[in-house]
């Protein structure tokens, strides 16, 4: 039985959280001073920048999902809460039991583990308060530093799918598959993270 969800989730080094409105300036920021970085690699990417309104808009609604148990997309922040450094999500479209994990970051903080701190906290919330069978990162092949975050939590690649997603340019893309499953969790390093998880009211569920 779920226990959750996360809206808050803190590590050593970052708050992992659902999204607020107020949050858009800050995140704007993070976006617009990484356009090219992103648009390497995020699709979403080639739509930026945005009017502030359009932030405000689409933090709405995924505050919105969230409380709805829909989808849950959180931001990625310092521990002071004063800076975005990027953006994760557990996110529901492959079916029940199962969430797939994305992720960015923005450019100036790439390189210091903060996704793989951010997605082994993830792991656990998914694994120990969601209750899921399945959890699965997909990653472009030529993006050799995001497919390093899955192997170093103990995700394994399963699959190499071909032109199954769409870049920036509305073309194929290939992905690599890398699943974990509720019955290896606890034998990887996702399961050694140290975090601690809050719910909407601020009680600690993990």
């Amino acid at each position: 039985m779920s226990k959750g969800p996360a809206y808050r989730i803190v590590t050593g080094r970052l708050v992992v959280r659902c999204w607020e409105p107020p949050d858009a300036p800050a995140l704007k920021e993070a976006l617009d001073s990484s356009l090219e970085h992103l648009r390497a690699w995020m699709p979403w990417a080639a739509n930026e920048p945005q009017p502030l309104e359009q932030k405000v808009a689409l933090l709405r609604t995924f505050r919105g999902n969230f409380d709805a148990d829909e989808d849950f997309v959180y931001g990625i922040f310092d521990r002071e809460e004063t800076r975005v450094l990027g953006g994760t999500g557990l996110h529901t479209r492959i079916g029940p039991h199962a969430r797939e994990i994305g992720y960015w970051i923005r450019e100036d903080a790439e390189g210091n583990g903060y996704v793989t701190e951010a997605v082994a906290a993830l792991t656990r919330v998914g694994f120990e308060l969601e209750g899921l069978e399945r959890i699965e990162i997909r990653v472009e092949p030529d993006n050799a530093r995001s497919r390093r975050i899955p192997e170093r939590l103990g995700y394994v690649e399963e699959a190499s799918l071909r032109g199954r997603v769409r870049n920036a340019k509305d073309e194929p893309r290939d992905v690599i598959v890398y699943s974990l499953f509720d019955d290896t969790y606890r034998q990887s390093p996702a399961a050694r993270a140290a975090i601690e998880a809050f719910d909407a009211a601020g009680g600690k569920i993990l």
